[in-house]
């Protein structure tokens, strides 16, 4: 609720310190402002024209994904003041956590892509920082791999753009070499990639969090920025309580609570930060790119007593994603997933509240079964359970070809202190600390 953000924010910067008593004074201002405004108004009254409480603030991140988090970390510890204004009740509790939480390599993506620079050296960046804060994590290694001769020539550009990435660690196997490392894998070559691994993504925001929280980061939940608006070369947030969009129509015009006016703000907001930007007005809808939402569905392996892959197995990428793969958690579990199913009709309301379908019909076992068993063909009938589900924010459709990550700036819209992040999809989870690094390097 913004009512006791701020009143949060009020009683947490109370200190000896000139800065932190200005800061201090600012949120106390605000919150008898906002708390005088709402007051004089009921929740009935929706026509009533009054007063928005109005301020100004240093930077604001929108959205507490781990983008989102690693970002407010990284202008925290430059010195920055931060808010994180975040829909749901708390941090990462949309893509952020519907994901196979694997680090990746960096193999996939085009050359000087952002998506390979950033994968790369964020993954280097994503072992030091779990090494250091005792993060649940392991470099279990991967195999791509070929399961008929057609492949293989596939699996060879695959080979050749990880190298080209700057990958280390990179080996083309035999089949049956690949076989003895893994017993009851099939396939004719494969790819072995040592640096892969995986992490406890909860864990890992839970710390990031924390670091932010220590330098000063204000984090606030149950808080939508339902749009804003361009005057000069000053950005206005338009804010409101989750709550008050559960009867909105997506369509009416909604009468903010709180407006924050910040010297930088950084669209993380993932699956709704297109739909978000186009709510900004007088910023051109030309440079927001079309959005387009591809779910994805996983389910684990039961009846078995031991699993059956020590490493993550990946078949060659499919359109919109990288297969029906192999997973490990860091409790011995084994997930299959995602597969990719394309929606349409996504609402501001669904993106802007996550009210996504992340149902899991037990149906699509059918699809699954076929696709494991052309790398693993001792599956089980009646193995798979459904597990959960994941939407992924893409900027391209079915049968087009993947688009890079985007980072808008000044250079691209034209709009003084916006950041805008569109199309942070995987390898979003490996590459959240290059892109932190990016933008507390570039736009401060």
């Amino acid at each position: 609720m913004l009512k006791k953000t701020i009143h949060t924010l009020e009683q947490k910067f109370t200190s000896s310190s000139s800065r932190t008593c200005d800061v201090h004074l600012k949120w106390n201002n605000l919150f008898r402002n906002w708390v005088r405004n709402i007051s004089s108004n009921t929740q009935n009254d929706t026509t009533t024209s009054y007063s928005v409480p109005r301020e100004k603030v240093d930077c604001i991140v929108i959205g507490a994904g781990v983008v989102g988090i690693a970002v407010a970390r990284a202008l925290a510890l430059k010195g920055r003041e931060v808010i994180v204004i975040e829909s749901a009740p708390s941090f990462g509790t949309g893509t952020s956590s519907r994901n196979s939480e694997v680090v990746h390599a960096g193999i996939y993506y085009p050359r000087h892509s952002f998506k390979a620079t950033f994968c790369v050296r964020g993954r280097e960046m994503l072992y030091k920082y779990c090494s250091e804060h005792d993060i649940p994590h392991e470099q279990t290694g991967k195999l791509i791999v070929a399961t008929r001769s057609s492949e293989i020539p596939k699996l060879n550009d695959i080979l050749n753009r990880g190298i080209q990435n700057g990958v280390d660690g990179l080996k083309m196997m035999e089949g049956v070499d690949a076989m003895k490392m893994e017993p009851e894998l099939q396939c004719v070559k494969a790819i072995l990639s040592s640096l892969s691994g995986i992490v406890d993504s909860h864990s890992l925001m839970l710390s990031l969090v924390g670091e932010a929280e220590n330098n000063r980061t204000i984090f606030t939940y149950n808080s939508t920025v339902i749009g804003g608006h361009i005057d000069g070369n000053e950005i206005s947030l338009h804010i409101s309580e989750t709550k008050s969009l559960k009867e909105w129509n997506g369509t009416s015009i909604l009468q903010p609570e709180l407006v924050l006016v910040p010297k930088l703000v950084v669209n993380s907001a993932g699956l709704s930060a297109p739909a978000l930007a186009k709510r900004f007005t007088g910023l051109q809808n030309r440079v927001v790119p079309p959005a387009y939402y591809a779910r994805g569905c996983y389910f684990t392996l039961s009846n078995t007593k031991a699993a059956p892959f020590k490493h993550l197995i990946y078949p060659i990428p499919e359109d919109g994603g990288l297969g029906v793969h192999v997973t490990l958690d860091l409790n011995g579990q084994v997930k299959f997933g995602p597969d990719v199913e394309w929606i349409d009709g996504v609402d501001d309301i669904s993106s802007f509240q996550n009210e996504f379908d992340y149902s899991v019909n037990a149906n699509r076992a059918e699809k699954f079964y076929p696709e494991i068993r052309k790398y693993y063909p001792n599956l089980k009938d009646g193995s798979l359970e459904p597990g959960y589900s994941g939407i992924r924010p893409k900027l391209s459709g079915p049968y087009q070809s993947p688009v890079d990550f985007v980072i808008q700036g000044e250079d691209i819209h034209g709009v003084s202190g916006l950041i805008n992040l569109f199309g942070i999809e995987s390898p979003g989870l490996t590459s959240s600390l290059a892109i932190a690094d990016f933008i507390s390097t570039k736009f401060l």
